[in-house]
C-alpha cells in the first residue's frame, strides 16, 4: 500500500486539513501531517480501493445524507483506529461494516 501525499496551500472543498482521493492523500494548511491523521487517511485509502472508488463515494454520500458525518461507517472505522499505526497490517477486508 502506498499513498502519494500532496501538500497544497488551497483546497476548494471545505475546511479539512487532509482528504484522500484514491490514490492521493492531500493535506494543506500545515507543513506537518501527524501519524494519527496519516493513519486515518490511509484507512480511507484502503476503503476506497476495496470499493473501486466510485462505490465508496456513492455509499459515503448516501450515509452522509441519512446518518450525518460522524455516523458514516467509513468514518467510524477510521476514527476508531486512527491511533493504531499498525491497524492496516491486521485489518480484514470490508471491516467498516463489521
Amino acid at each position: 500500500m502506498k499513498t502519494t501525499w500532496i501538500k497544497t496551500k488551497n483546497y476548494p472543498f471545505g475546511r479539512f486539513v487532509a482528504i484522500t482521493h484514491y490514490p492521493f492523500g492531500i493535506f494543506y494548511k500545515t507543513s506537518y501531517i501527524s501519524q494519527r491523521l496519516r493513519t486515518h487517511e490511509e484507512i480511507h485509502w484502503v476503503q476506497q480501493r476495496e470499493l473501486f472508488v466510485i462505490f465508496f463515494y456513492l455509499i459515503y454520500l448516501f450515509e452522509y445524507l441519512v446518518k450525518g458525518y460522524r455516523n458514516i461507517s467509513f468514518e467510524k472505522e477510521a476514527y476508531a483506529n486512527e491511533h493504531n499505526k499498525d491497524y492496516l497490517k491486521t485489518r480484514k477486508r470490508f471491516q467498516m461494516w463489521r
